[in-house]
C-alpha cells in the first residue's frame, strides 16, 4: 500500500531483457537502504526488491506489467519516481495508493500557469471499463506515475477519457514530471474507493 507522495527521483542504470520479462537495475537513494523482497513503487507500479548490491538494487517487471504501463518504455538513464511501501501508522498525506497500475495515458498538453503548471492527458476508454471504475471525477483522486494528485477537468468523449492535473513548483522538481511533454505516455491508477463504488453500482443494476 503506498499514499503517492514520492520519496525520490532516481535514474535507470541497467536495463537486461530475460524471456518476456525486464530487469530494471537503479540507483538507490534511500539512506536506510534497501532489502531483499521489499516493496517499492516504480512510477506508480509496485515491484519487488530481487537484488541489493551497494549504491543499486534491482527489481523485475513480468511481461504483463510491461505490456499494462510505461515501464516497458524505459530507457536506461531515464528517471523513476519512487515511493516505498507504508508503514502502519504512517500519515496518508496522498490518498490510498494500490501500486497496480490500471492502464497508461498520453500527455495531450503541458503550459505554465503564472509559476505551476498545468497537465491534461488522455486514455482509452470504453463502457465496461468505467463500470469497473476506470474513470475520475472533478476534485477526486488520481495517481500518474505514482504521484497522488487532484483531478481537474475530466470528460470522456467516446472512447476517450481526459484528466487535467496542476503540478505546484516542488512537484515539478522533484518527479519526473519535469520531463514530461506532450506525447509522453504515462500510467494511470484510478482512485481505488471509486472503482468499489462503480463495481457495487453495476451488479446492483445489470445491463438487459
Amino acid at each position: 500500500m503506498f499514499s503517492g507522495i514520492v520519496e525520490a527521483l532516481t535514474p535507470i542504470v541497467k536495463i537486461e531483457a530475460e524471456q518476456g520479462n525486464k530487469h530494471f537495475t537503479l540507483r538507490n537513494p534511500f539512506a536506510d537502504g534497501t532489502s531483499i523482497d521489499q516493496s517499492i513503487a516504480h512510477n506508480g507500479v509496485c515491484l519487488t526488491v530481487v537484488k541489493n548490491e551497494g549504491d543499486l538494487y534491482t527489481v523485475t517487471a513480468m511481461q504483463e506489467t510491461l505490456n499494462r504501463t510505461n515501464l516497458g518504455q524505459l530507457k536506461e538513464g531515464d528517471y523513476v519516481n519512487l515511493e516505498r511501501a507504508m508503514s502502519l501508522g504512517d500519515r496518508l498525506d496522498g490518498h490510498i495508493v494500490q501500486g497496480h497500475v490500471d492502464q497508461t495515458a498520453v500527455c495531450t498538453e503541458v503550459r505554465e500557469t503564472e509559476g505551476s503548471w498545468y497537465f491534461r492527458f488522455e486514455y482509452e476508454t470504453t463502457r465496461e471499463m468505467i463500470e469497473r471504475g476506470y474513470f475520475c471525477v472533478d476534485k477526486g483522486s488520481v495517481t500518474i506515475n505514482g504521484v497522488s494528485l487532484t483531478v481537474c477537468d475530466p470528460d470522456i468523449q467516446g472512447s476517450k477519457g481526459y484528466v487535467s492535473v496542476c503540478i505546484i513548483p516542488y512537484t515539478y522538481e522533484n518527479t519526473n514530471f519535469k520531463y514530461i511533454r506532450k506525447g509522453t505516455t504515462v500510467n494511470l491508477e484510478f482512485d481505488i474507493i471509486g472503482k468499489y463504488l462503480a463495481r457495487y453500482n453495476a451488479l446492483l443494476n445489470p445491463k438487459s
